[in-house]
């Protein structure tokens, strides 16, 4: 089975347009879990654009699913996720100018800092990620750092269309099919929405789909515990 992760980062969005106390992505995060949901996300940025540190704490306190905090290779990151409590990690890219998240890791380029990061992360059981482009040279890359998972940036398969969408799903085929030869563990997220998500559960190895904005855009018409009943309906019509 395919487990559906929800990402709570834009009801902290909202809240921080006004600097206010609500929305409450904690709220909406055990809403979502009420839903279905199988394990809850937040990226907790270098410049707090959205998610705050009171809000990774409170998460940790009071859902009861598994957390997965994404973050950066900034030091500062990486000493705050080690105390957190979250039993998995995922690595990404992180660009100040960017509305979201607009590439994989460069895992290759960044092997070094990569090698002592991951031990340094793992330690007290938690699973480590890194969020990369289904490049051949950077999933092997990834299973020579000792990242026990890779997820799969679908990003670029979710702006494109045609066939041009379909060669892109091959392409996260493959490297679904190599990470896991390699010993990786798949998850996949990026772009994902009700009208792309089911070829995505269908690709090979794929234990995890981390999906944010989509739910949440759906959510302000149908409600919390709706928008997840749909996202993971499809997820699970198209791989049971």
């Amino acid at each position: 089975m395919v487990r559906l992760h929800v990402n709570v980062d834009h009801i902290a969005t909202v809240r921080e347009a006004r600097r206010d106390r609500f929305p409450d992505p904690i709220e909406w995060a055990l809403a979502a879990e009420r839903a279905g949901a199988l394990g809850i996300t937040c990226h907790l940025r270098e410049d707090r654009r959205h998610i705050q540190d009171a809000d990774l704490a409170a998460l940790r306190e009071r859902i009861t699913t598994k957390l997965n905090l994404e973050l950066s290779l900034a030091p500062e990151m990486i000493e705050i996720a080690r105390h957190s409590g979250a039993e998995a990690f995922c690595l990404v890219p992180e660009n100040r100018a960017e509305v979201t998240t607009e590439g994989g890791l460069d895992v290759l380029a960044e092997r070094g800092r990569l090698h002592e990061i991951i031990p340094r992360l793992a330690q007290g059981g938690a699973e480590v990620s890194l969020f990369i482009d289904p490049d051949p040279a950077q999933i092997e890359a990834s299973a020579e750092v000792g990242a026990a998972f890779v997820e799969l940036h679908t990003g670029r398969y979710a702006n494109l269309s045609g066939t041009d969408r379909a060669a892109e799903l091959e392409r996260l085929r493959a490297g679904a099919e190599l990470s896991h030869a390699l010993g990786l563990r798949v998850n996949a997220g990026h772009g994902l929405d009700y009208d792309n998500v089911a070829p995505t559960a269908l690709l090979p190895h794929v234990e995890e789909l981390n999906i944010g904005f989509a739910i949440v855009a759906r959510s302000l018409f149908v409600g919390v515990e709706r928008a997840v009943e749909n996202m993971h309906e499809l997820i699970q019509t198209a791989r049971p």
